[in-house]
């Protein structure tokens, strides 16, 4: 095992990687032994559905078999207009590879793979039998049933040797996260604490799908989880700000609209906005989270609604109860898991979805694919329908991912290896052959060379795609037919899959942590327009402060993929949250009867001018001024914060824009 880490090779991970391959093995002999026609399918759902844990190993195989029965049966459909006229096969099949992949960017964990594993299964069972519409029918069969081998093999090898979730290391980092979350409220701390506590809670969010996966139960905790998370982000953001600087009034707006200077970001001198009562609760519910008391931490916190009933909670207040009211649904998960939630806990569940990006990602792929199509429909290249395929696979699968224009390199390698691999094995090796079960025998080296490719550092990236294509393009019938040019231009057709999807990645609404960022700060800023608008939006205020803190989550680990500093990432997300707050407390501020009639005026004016995109932000900062001096307390406090943030705002968006 050392000698294999010298060269580069994860011991670890090695394991995994044979245990998976003999299973490719052992799928693909065993699709032959039943009769299916294409039994290296069953051997690339092995790799395809392969997990390193039991949990998510039965997840993403439950939504593979899902999506390819879902996948094949629009296949065979589509299929059937393929005599009629080509042109009906590749529009409709550009139109169900965007619909899923659209669909498959609003989606999350495995539900997102089976999406789009349904978008790309169509064109499997639609493209590779178009010169025997009559068959289509058998091939759909043959799709399904290789694909539900392929399930039930790396089931069984998974369930015997995949561990099981752990999930009292994930507990451990939540309580100890909690803890040292908690302490940082109850005393001041430099920013560079709040900024590493938020990073923690981002990379713990991040990997909930996983940890909940294959389980019921786990599914119930990791979302009590992730409203724990969740509700910790606005209190993080709210310390952000020393609690206990003094800074002056904004200067309130000339004529022309202007306003003075607005660069500070601290708070009106108004003493420590964390009292002794609030302090106190704290350190109990600290000190509770450290012993592992879960209720009593939650009980300490949202207790405070109680505390002071003469008088309506802060809006400080109210985000520690809501934090206080979150553990403890965790602690009830943890004392009986199968108890469902409260059901007003689900409103904190809508949770944030790339509507920009995914309309984006099916407008690129239903694009492509009609550009594509209509290339082999022209050309009437033989080895045009592996090119679609190919290309229905690059265009879709890897919309999601972080930067599919960078990812395409790895993909094109792996590829590249595959097809060599392919051609090494039909001319080489498969000569020697003298019947169908040694063909398959031959192609076993060549799967346990992928697991050597999943197990090394550098070219685990390659790994994936070397399985696929290898196997793709292996097609073990005896006697062996076809010729070396034949085979050649397929592997050709395969390898522009890749680099046909690097260009639409690279032109076509391009994809890339820069433009990610860019989504969600408009995201941002218009929802707070939309609240603006709706006089509905107090009753949505839980969703969209949920739904704020998850792309707050989601800004902050783009930044440090993006090598950025994170105070731009916590500045940004800081403005946005007051600006939010600030115009829900508008909405409030015209329902209550005791407010003044000039602070009624100010707020519908805030409101107007925030609900219009074209309304020049600086403006609107000289209106929630104004409106701060007809207010008092908290709420002029807040408005000030909200004229503050927003210059923070319209420079985040002009550098978006450029």
């Amino acid at each position: 095992m050392f000698r294999l880490a010298q060269y580069g090779f994860d011991p670890s991970r090695l394991n995994y990687a044979f245990r998976t391959a003999l299973a490719a093995c052992l799928a693909l002999f065993l699709a032959w032994w039943l009769g299916l026609e294409h039994p290296q399918w069953a051997a690339m759902t092995v790799w395809a559905a392969s997990q390193p844990t039991r949990g998510q190993l039965f997840e993403k195989s439950f939504y593979r078999m899902a999506g390819t029965v879902c996948g094949a049966v629009v296949g065979v459909a589509l299929a059937w207009m393929a005599p009629r006229h080509p042109a009906l096969l590749v529009g409709g099949l550009a139109l169900w590879v965007a619909v899923c992949t659209g669909a498959g960017n609003l989606q999350r964990g495995f539900l997102a793979y089976g999406t789009v594993l349904a978008g790309y299964s169509a064109a499997m069972v639609a493209l590779l039998n178009t010169g025997h519409p009559e068959q289509v029918l058998q091939l759909g069969a043959d799709r399904l049933a290789t694909v539900l081998t392929g399930v039930l093999v790396a089931t069984f090898v998974g369930y015997c040797f995949a561990p099981r979730p752990s999930a009292t290391a994930l507990r451990d980092r939540v309580t100890g996260l909690l803890a040292d979350i908690l302490a940082y409220l109850a005393e001041p701390r430099t920013e560079d604490d709040g900024r590493r506590l938020l990073a923690r809670v981002a990379a713990i969010e991040e990997e909930l799908e996983l940890h909940g996966a294959g389980s019921i139960r786990s599914k119930r905790e990791m979302r009590a989880v992730r409203g724990m998370l969740l509700a910790t982000v606005p209190l993080l953001l709210w310390r952000r700000e020393d609690p206990g600087a003094e800074v002056e009034p904004t200067i309130p707006a000339a004529r022309d609209g202007s306003v003075g200077s607005t660069e500070s970001t601290g708070r009106l001198a108004c003493g420590d906005t964390f009292g002794a009562d609030l302090r106190e609760r704290l350190a109990i519910a600290t000190q509770a989270m450290r012993r592992g008391e879960t209720q009593t931490a939650g009980n300490a916190l949202a207790a405070l609604a109680r505390s002071q009933p003469a008088r309506a909670a802060t809006r400080l207040e109210g985000l520690v109860i809501d934090l206080g009211k979150a553990i403890r649904i965790w602690g009830r998960r943890l004392e009986a898991p199968l108890v469902r939630a409260r059901r007003q806990s689900r409103g904190t569940m809508i949770l944030h979805r790339d509507w920009m990006g995914a309309w984006q990602a099916a407008l690129r792929a239903g694009g492509t694919l009609l550009l594509v199509g209509a290339v082999w429909l022209v050309t009437g290249w033989s080895a045009g329908p592996y090119m679609l395929l190919g290309f229905a696979i690059m265009i879709s699968v890897f919309s999601s991912f972080e930067n599919p224009a960078s990812t395409m390199r790895f993909v094109i390698l792996g590829q590249l290896f595959g097809v060599l691999a392919a051609l090494a094995c039909r001319w080489l090796l498969w000569p020697l052959a003298g019947s169908e079960w040694q063909l398959l025998a031959w192609v076993t080296p060549f799967i346990l060379l992928g697991a050597l490719l999943t197990a090394h550092g550098r070219l685990a990236s390659t790994s994936v795609d070397y399985n696929m294509v290898l196997l793709l393009l292996l097609q073990p019938a005896w006697p062996l037919t076809g010729t070396a040019l034949s085979s050649v231009m397929m592997g050709l057709a395969v390898l522009s899959a890749p680099v046909a999807a690097w260009a639409a990645y690279h032109l076509i609404y391009p994809v890339n942590l820069q433009r990610r960022s860019e989504h969600l700060v408009a995201m941002m800023m218009r929802e707070a327009a939309d609240f603006a608008r709706n006089p509905r939006a107090l009753a949505r205020r839980q969703a969209w402060r949920a739904r704020f803190a998850d792309r707050t989550l989601k800004l902050i680990r783009i930044s440090e993929r993006m090598a950025r500093p994170q105070g731009r990432a916590t500045d940004l997300s800081l403005a946005f949250f007051d600006l939010g707050g600030a115009v829900l407390r508008c909405h409030q501020l015209l329902q209550a009867d005791e407010t003044t009639e000039a602070a009624r005026r100010g707020a519908r004016l805030v409101l107007k001018r925030a609900e219009s995109s074209a309304f020049p932000l600086p403006r609107l900062a000289a209106v929630f001024s104004r409106l701060a001096l007809r207010l008092s307390g908290e709420d002029a406090q807040l408005m000030e914060r909200a004229a503050r943030a927003l210059p923070r705002i319209a420079a985040a968006l002009e550098v978006h824009t450029r």
